[in-house]
């Protein structure tokens, strides 16, 4: 299927509010026109320096204003990603992210040290991912010349809803952060919450800022809110399975290439409900205990769901490595 870049509020609008399930045959069928419909990119994320983030992301218990059960940690050693990464890699995983509670990338010893990082796990033939807050492209690059394979960085919410949810930084920042990304030539990773007080139209408008960059992102996490007690979205509810598989559909019938992560919140379905979340064009999770500082499924279990549904896990650098196709554009 070709992609579209050009997309309005409605047209999504009018794909997002169909009835259920003509949406998840209309995603299925796209998805099934992907001869790998079947294999699952499986990523492990871990924090590689926790809390006292000077954010007011109002979802995140890392915020240092928050009153939450986050102790602050200083960044780990080299080794200790290196044996998450062994581990994670044993489990199945073929990307590693390592998350920072940065508000931006610093030019200091703490980024020299993700830079060896990222070269160690590199090494290990996984791909890397790094989520650390905005960065400019020189540091993109020099994050690229390492041997990173991807930059996660979420728009979260709609630019109408944006300073609902955080107000110490703009959504035009968080664009510029990937567009200093593509610069680099790194793969992107963007995607957002649901279950914030958003409205659906807010998340349309996410889904279109999405659908119509220049490039899809190769990856887009959907994620649903986990509340944490401290934070300002502690007593939020439960985001619906509904809601999740719509948005799941929608990524997937507006952006037919991208992979499709079922991310946060995915400790809190069922097999069943992750079922349809892979029916309706999920091909990327998370998986490992924990996601930063919240709880996710184990390895084991989700293999033996993999088992059940059909599923196999995704091999590293299947489309090939960022820095082949710069060197092949050169």
């Amino acid at each position: 299927m070709t992609t579209k870049h050009n997309w309005t509020n409605e047209e999504i609008s009018a794909i997002y509010h169909q009835p259920f399930l003509d949406l998840v045959y209309e995603a299925a069928t796209i998805h099934r026109e992907n001869k790998d419909y079947a294999e699952v990119q499986i990523s492990s994320l871990i924090s590689i320096k926790t809390g006292g983030c000077p954010e007011d992301c109002a979802y995140c218990p890392q915020a240092a204003r928050y009153h939450t059960d986050v102790d602050v940690h200083a960044m780990i050693k080299v080794e200790e990603v290196v044996a998450a990464a062994q581990s994670a890699k044993d489990g199945g995983a073929s990307r590693l992210c390592m998350g920072a509670a940065w508000r931006e990338v610093r030019d200091n010893r703490d980024f020299d040290k993700v830079i060896d990082m990222v070269k160690a796990v590199n090494a290990m033939d996984m791909e890397v991912c790094c989520t650390l807050g905005m960065l400019t492209a020189d540091q993109a690059q020099r994050l690229a010349d390492a041997g990173l394979y991807a930059y996660n960085h979420n728009l979260d919410t709609s630019e109408e809803d944006y300073k609902r949810i955080i107000t110490t930084r703009t959504y035009d920042e968080r664009l510029k952060t990937i567009e200093n990304v593509r610069k680099a030539k790194l793969t992107v990773c963007s995607g957002g919450i649901i279950g914030l007080g958003e409205t659906v139209n807010d998340r349309v408008a996410m889904l279109r800022v999405l659908a119509n960059m220049p490039k899809h992102p190769e990856s887009v996490p959907i994620n649903a809110l986990v509340p944490v007690k401290g934070t300002p979205l502690a007593n939020q509810p439960r985001v619906p399975i509904w809601d999740m598989v719509r948005m799941i559909a929608t990524a997937r019938i507006v952006m037919p290439k991208t992979v499709v992560r079922l991310s946060a919140g995915r400790n809190e379905m069922s097999t069943l409900e992750q079922a349809l979340c892979f029916m309706a064009g999920a091909n990327s999770i998370f998986a490992g205990d924990k996601l930063l500082t919240t709880p996710n499924p184990d390895f084991k279990d989700d293999m033996a769901m993999f088992e059940l549904l059909g599923l196999t896990p995704r091999k590293a650098f299947k489309n090939g490595r960022p820095q082949e196709e710069k060197e092949a554009m050169a």
